[in-house]
C-alpha cells in the first residue's frame, strides 16, 4: 500500500509539471478572449453594491478627486472605470511562477503584476497570484484599479505651463529596494531604468530624476518601491497647501435621504423576490 502511494506521489507530480507547461499556454491564448470580450458585458451589467458606488452612478459625485478629499474606500472597480474610461492603460510587468511545497509535490501558481494609469495624475499597481495565467491578470488589473492614487506633480523653478515634475524629492522603499526621485528641469525626460520609468509615464511624469539601490533585479520589489514613491507625494504639506481648506459635508451626509430610500428599495426588492422564489416553489 506505501509503495502504491509513493509510486502515485510520483506520478502525480510529473503530471503537474507537465500540466502547467499546458496550462499556461491555455492561460495565454485565452488571455485575449477574456479580457476583450468580457468588458463591455461587465460594464452593462454593473449593479453597484456599496454606497459609493450607488452615488457615482446616479451621478452624485461628479469627479474622483471628490472621493480622495474624504477618503472614502473603492470597493468596486467600476468606480474608476466610470470616471477614466478610455484613458486607463494597463500593462502586465511581471508573471512570475510560484511553488509551494505539499505531500503530493509542488504546487505551481502564477504571479502578475499590473500597473494601470491615464498618464494624467492617477496610478495603480495591482498583485494577484492564481493557478491560470489569465485568472492572475485579470485579477491584478482589478486589484489595480482598487488601489489607484492621485499623483501630485509641479514645477522644477517657474510655474510656466503645465506641471511636468515631481513637486518635491520623495523616496519609496519595498523590501531591499529603495527608489529616490528628484525633481528636473523640462526637456530632460525620465532619467530611469525600464521598470521605474514605464510606471512614471503611467501616472503622467514628464521629467524626473532618480535614484535606486538594494536588489532591483526583483522586479516586484522596484515596481512597489515605485509606486510608494510616488504616492508619498502628497504626503509632504509645502507652504502653496498652507491654506486652510474648507471642508464641506462628506457625500455620504450629503446624500443620506438618497442612500436611505435606495437602500429601502434595495431591500423591499429582495424581500419580493424571496416571496416570489417561495410561492414558485
Amino acid at each position: 500500500m506505501a509503495d502504491s502511494e509513493r509510486g502515485g506521489e510520483r506520478g502525480f507530480g510529473r503530471g503537474r509539471g507537465r500540466g502547467d507547461r499546458g496550462r499556461g499556454d491555455r492561460g495565454d491564448r485565452g488571455r485575449g478572449r477574456g479580457r476583450g470580450g468580457r468588458k463591455p458585458e461587465g460594464e452593462e451589467a454593473w449593479v453597484p453594491v456599496t454606497k459609493l458606488g450607488r452615488l457615482v452612478k446616479e451621478k452624485y459625485i461628479k469627479k474622483l478627486e471628490e472621493i480622495y478629499l474624504f477618503s472614502l474606500p473603492i470597493k468596486e472597480y467600476q468606480i474608476i472605470d466610470w470616471f477614466l474610461g478610455s484613458k486607463l492603460k494597463d500593462e502586465v510587468m511581471k508573471i512570475m511562477p510560484v511553488q509551494k511545497q505539499t505531500r503530493a509535490g509542488q504546487r505551481t501558481r502564477f504571479k502578475a503584476f499590473v500597473i494601470v494609469g491615464d498618464s494624467d495624475g492617477h496610478v495603480g499597481l495591482g498583485v494577484k497570484c492564481a493557478k491560470e495565467v489569465a485568472t492572475a491578470i485579470r485579477g491584478s488589473i482589478i486589484a489595480a484599479k482598487l488601489s489607484v492614487i492621485p499623483i501630485r506633480r509641479g514645477y522644477w523653478g517657474n510655474k510656466i505651463g503645465a506641471p511636468h515634475t515631481v513637486p518635491i524629492k520623495v523616496t519609496g522603499s519595498s523590501g531591499s529596494v529603495s527608489v529616490r526621485l528628484v525633481p528636473a528641469p523640462k526637456g530632460t525626460g525620465l532619467v530611469a531604468a525600464g521598470v521605474p520609468k514605464k510606471v512614471l509615464q503611467f501616472a503622467g511624469i514628464n521629467d524626473v530624476f532618480t535614484q535606486s539601490t538594494g536588489s532591483t533585479k526583483t522586479m516586484g520589489n522596484f515596481v512597489k518601491a515605485t509606486f510608494s514613491a510616488l504616492a508619498n507625494t502628497y504626503g509632504f504639506l509645502t507652504p502653496d497647501l498652507w491654506k486652510e481648506t474648507k471642508l464641506t459635508k462628506s457625500p455620504y451626509q450629503e446624500y443620506t435621504d438618497f442612500l436611505y430610500a435606495s437602500g429601502k428599495d434595495k431591500h423591499a426588492k429582495k424581500l419580493a423576490a424571496a416571496a416570489l422564489a417561495e410561492s414558485q416553489q
